[in-house]
């Protein structure tokens, strides 16, 4: 029976108590005469028109005092103190008409007060009684909904929960309406007088309290659960919100404002090995360090972890005048203490320049991190891409050699085993410089040089995350290039991490290939992202969806799968997110005088030649297309 009054509309529930309120009021009435006359006829029910009129006046009564709109699941002393007012107010009106009937028998005084007392108790009662069995049988909180509000259920009921619940209940932004927990400890309990329940209930409950967000209050569980979790939620139509992690917590206290939505990161499931101290300061610490592109995603994030390593210099080699200002107005924000910060405006092609920077503030370490990684644009821009990222680094290369630099850490990419693209075959051809002239019977310097590959990082620039978040925000539809192509991924904080672990590892020439975990479905990335943000996927299964998403197609020079390694050939290191690729290079001799034609080519823009030189030396290098630039290709009509 209580079921199946849940689940009635809302006029239909006002309209149960109303009739209820009718037979409450009429019983009474009968009853306050009975108890003063000490019969249960109630002195042979002389009274009885006493009876009939008082639900007649008491239920408009009820109606202009807004008894009928409360929502019983979430009443309060406020509510229960206009059960008092109605009550008083009708029986008032009540005793005066009774008195203007001129019954054969005047009322009682003292059962206008009985009846008051009988009425408030029954009709406020009522509604007590009816809060309890539902929050019993469908239990909820007694929150009251704000108007306007989010319905939310708290996912974790622990200390963060609970922080989290006190915060938003003078928040006029959400009401918490119900919390789940793993623990079957806690799961039947209450908190704040709101139930706790199990995960398997999620679906009841967004159905049955119309909740429009989750909260994730589990800043404690490791990733891999949370991913779990968010993974399970994805498939509501709910806005999914989060908690940082424990560390991020000022304090350990939960505000309102710690609430954010899902970090895409939450979605890889990675559990971050906890860094080795003694490797992130090795090549840092007391020492002159260099990053070249210092205001690009990585190099920012090798900036700020460098400088918590404390080096004596941080120089900051930036082509951008703009990204320059950036990182060093936010590294000097975080505090530089006893590191002097150099920005210094520059080209990695510029060798001269170079060498005056690694001689003048004596450079130990040098992390090259700058480079044109852009894959489309790349593609349309062949000369300057080359040009930056192998004559680029064999420059900054030669020019740390003739300065002494005693490390010298490339940053390469997935892309550039068994290229596809430019951009790929460019990075693979850094490295070949690198292990080339690490190799170098001439070379008598002590410097080593090591290269670190990895795959894609989360929120870098030209990342499909920011991308569709923003095309989310304005509607859709959101873009796709396959519905098979796949990617591996990686926070930016644990790739500059452990770069700059891997660059502390090994001999010279050293290719280290960063564990990227398991490679994610960009598709089911687009669905996931929509699904969180409280919207749903609009396809032919489901055609009234919120968000559509359009393949597009693979734009120039891009693969469905990329890879990590070219050979099988990978050894274990002493890190266990750090392995180490066997991969094959060229004599310095023979590598060159490639250079040089390479060189010779990239200055008269010979295209042919540069594929060529490509082809023959960049293993598994295989262009879609011409190599060419395209903006070239474009003609202006008349």
């Amino acid at each position: 029976m209580l079921k199946f009054i849940s689940q009635l509309s809302r006029n239909k529930k006002r309209l149960v108590f109303v009739v209820s309120d009718v037979c409450f009021l009429t019983v009474c009435c009968w009853l306050s005469f009975a108890l003063r006359y000490g019969e249960w006829n109630a002195n042979g029910f002389i009274h009885w028109p006493a009876y009939v009129l008082a639900p007649v006046i008491s239920i408009p009564v009820f109606i202009q005092l807004g008894l009928y709109r409360a929502v019983i699941r979430y009443i309060g002393n406020k509510a229960l103190w206009t059960v008092v007012k109605a009550v008083t107010l009708s029986v008032l009106i009540w005793a005066t008409f009774v008195h203007l009937l001129g019954l054969p028998q005047a009322v009682p005084r003292s059962v206008i007060f009985i009846y008051w007392f009988v009425a408030v108790v029954t009709v406020g009662g009522s509604r007590m009684l009816a809060r309890w069995l539902i929050l019993h049988k469908f239990p909820g909180g007694e929150q009251k909904v704000k108007c306007g509000s989010d319905r939310v259920i708290i996912y974790g009921a622990g200390s963060s929960g609970r922080q989290l619940s006190e915060a938003l209940y003078h928040s006029k932004e959400f009401s918490v309406v119900a919390y789940v927990d793993d623990s079957t400890a806690v799961q039947g309990l209450e908190l704040n007088s709101i139930r706790i329940h199990p995960p398997s209930s999620v679906g009841l409950l967004i159905d049955q309290f119309d909740v429009n967000s989750i909260l994730l209050a589990i800043p404690s569980a490791s990733n891999q659960r949370k991913k779990e979790i968010i993974d399970e939620l994805s498939f509501y139509k709910v806005k999914v919100l989060t908690l940082p992690g424990l560390s991020d917590l000022a304090g350990g206290k939960v505000s309102i404002n710690d609430v954010r939505e899902v970090d895409i990161a939450d979605l890889l499931g990675r559990d971050e090995v906890a860094p080795n101290k003694e490797l992130l300061g090795s090549c840092i610490r007391d020492l002159s360090v260099m990053v070249t592109g210092a205001g690009g995603s990585i190099g920012s994030e090798l900036c700020r972890q460098i400088l918590k390593q404390q080096p004596n210099v941080l120089v900051l080699f930036e082509l951008s005048e703009f990204s320059l200002y950036s990182i060093e107005k936010e590294l000097l924000a975080l505090g530089a203490g006893q590191t002097v910060i150099i920005p210094v405006l520059g080209s990695v092609t510029d060798k001269a320049h170079l060498e005056k920077i690694l001689q003048s503030y004596r450079v130990d370490t040098v992390y090259h991190a700058a480079a044109y990684k852009h894959v489309p644009i790349v593609e349309s821009n062949n000369i300057a891409g080359l040009q930056n990222n192998i004559l680029g680094t064999w420059r900054c290369a030669e020019a740390a050699i003739s300065a002494g630099v005693r490390n010298f850490v490339l940053i390469s990419t997935d892309k550039a085993v068994r290229p596809t693209n430019v951009m790929g075959a460019s990075k693979r051809f850094a490295e070949l410089v690198l292990q080339g002239l690490s190799k170098r019977e001439e070379n008598c310097s002590d410097i080593r040089f090591a290269i670190v590959r990895f795959g894609n990082v989360l929120g870098s620039s030209g990342s499909v995350i920011p991308l569709f978040k923003e095309q989310i925000g304005q509607g859709g539809p959101v873009t796709v290039t396959d519905p098979e192509i796949t990617r591996y991924f990686m926070t930016i904080p644990e790739a500059a991490s452990l770069v700059i672990q891997a660059g502390s590892m090994g001999a010279s020439g050293d290719v280290f290939v960063l564990d990227m975990g398991e490679p994610v479905k960009i598709f089911d990335l687009a669905k996931q992202m929509i699904n969180l943000t409280g919207l749903s996927v609009r396809n032919a299964q489901n055609p009234s969806g919120d968000i559509e998403i359009d393949f597009t197609g693979l734009r120039n020079g891009e693969k469905l799968y990329e890879e990590l390694l070219i050979g099988d050939d990978v050894l274990e290191t002493t890190h266990p997110m750090i392995m180490r690729a066997q991969e094959v290079m060229l004599p310095w001799d023979q590598l060159e005088l490639v250079l040089d034609s390479l060189q010779v080519a990239l200055e008269s823009f010979d295209y042919d030649a540069i594929r060529e030189i490509l082809l023959q030396n960049v293993n598994g290098y295989n262009p879609q297309h011409e190599i060419r630039d395209l903006l070239y290709d474009f003609k202006l009509g008349k």
